[in-house]
């Protein structure tokens, strides 16, 4: 089995490109070689990617325009299954996968040579380069996002990560195609491996690596605010439909027992309706599975039976306790809204597997 190959997205980068290059050269018996993907940078950029090309086994791809980092990683996953290359040995099929990392200076060649003989070693792990961020000297920005996501993350997908945003990282040739599937181009492109990688059953491990951020990280592309809420959009998907399907089942559950004063016969109505927009919605807006309905929707049925029973109960109870009704109601949907969406994310809506 070859070793990986190096992928490195690049905008607007400076000398600290060509730095990271002419470290890499020292360790060229780790890697089968490097493919650099200028995102559009323009023509003032020029010289840096000319500069990059004479060093041995660096291919540069180009971009007419900004695209984004996501695409940009997805142009070097492309390029190593499809074997566009200009190189004379070109069976990229035997090779165990690529090593994405950041043109910034983030990364340092011995961390990025550490992760090749790691996805080597364990050619079908998902293998991430997790910084520290409990050193003092990193940017509140940066440690905040980070924190934040890896909450976040944990939470809605169960995974506890140290580092959800590493750009340095080691990835299964098995897994490439799957990832040229999904729909983000962005920085949000990272976070949605991780998401898939769960779904399909890729092992996912952390090596450490060192924690850099010269100058507070200007040289980074990564906008604070814009570059997160995209990360976080799917979250933020699922809890507008959510809501939206909330008011509905919440409206038809009000009208159905101000009529019968029966709380099964208006909680299953409620569910029954409510659940057919919300199933709807969450399968082609928030995560945008691409598996066949009927399993999936076998899937999402087995879970509103669940919670129609535990929301029964609850209500039930609360009832018995003296505790209004409509109120009671309330509460259980915020509960039950928690819940459902780490649920569906994983168990609920799948993609397609990893061939």
């Amino acid at each position: 089995m070859l070793n990986p190959i190096i992928i490195i997205p690049a905008f607007k980068p400076n000398q600290k490109l060509i730095d990271l290059l002419e470290q890499l050269m020292a360790y060229a018996g780790y890697y089968h070689h490097i493919i650099v993907i200028d995102d559009g940078s323009g023509p003032n950029y020029h010289a840096i990617f000319e500069q990059a090309k004479r060093y041995p086994n660096v291919q540069v791809l180009t971009h007419g325009a900004n695209l984004g980092k996501g695409q940009a990683l997805k142009t070097g996953f492309n390029a190593v299954l499809c074997a566009q290359n200009e190189f004379e040995t070109n069976n990229f099929q035997e090779s165990c996968g690529v090593i994405t990392c950041d043109a910034d200076g983030q990364h340092v060649a011995t961390d990025i040579i550490n992760l090749c003989k790691k996805l080597t070693q364990n050619p079908e792990t998902l293998w991430i380069g997790a910084r520290n961020f409990e050193l003092t000297h990193i940017p509140y920005r940066s440690k905040f996002g980070n924190i934040f996501t890896r909450k976040l993350f944990k939470w809605c997908v169960g995974l506890n990560l140290t580092d959800t945003q590493s750009g340095l990282r080691g990835i299964p040739l098995s897994f490439l195609s799957s990832l040229l599937k999904t729909q983000t181009i962005g920085y949000d492109f990272e976070l949605d491996m991780l998401i898939l990688a769960k779904k399909n059953g890729v092992p996912l491990k952390e090596h450490p690596i060192q924690t850099i951020y010269e100058e507070k990280n200007k040289s980074s592309h990564f906008n604070p605010i814009i570059d997160s809420l995209k990360i976080y959009f799917v979250f933020f998907r699922y809890l507008s439909i959510a809501l939206f399907s909330g008011l509905i089942d919440y409206s038809i559950f009000t009208a159905s027992y101000f009529l019968s004063q029966n709380i099964l016969l208006s909680e299953l109505t409620a569910r029954m309706l409510s659940g057919t927009v919300n199933f709807s919605l969450n399968k082609k807006m928030v995560f945008q599975s691409t598996d066949r309905i009927w399993p999936e929707a076998f899937r999402y049925i087995l879970l509103c039976l669940i919670n129609l029973g535990v929301s029964y109960g609850l209500l039930a109870t609360l009832g018995n306790l003296g505790v209004n009704i409509y109120f009671s109601k309330i509460s259980v949907m915020t509960f039950l809204f928690i819940a459902n969406f780490a649920i569906q994310k994983v168990l609920v809506f799948k993609p397609l597997q990893a061939a």
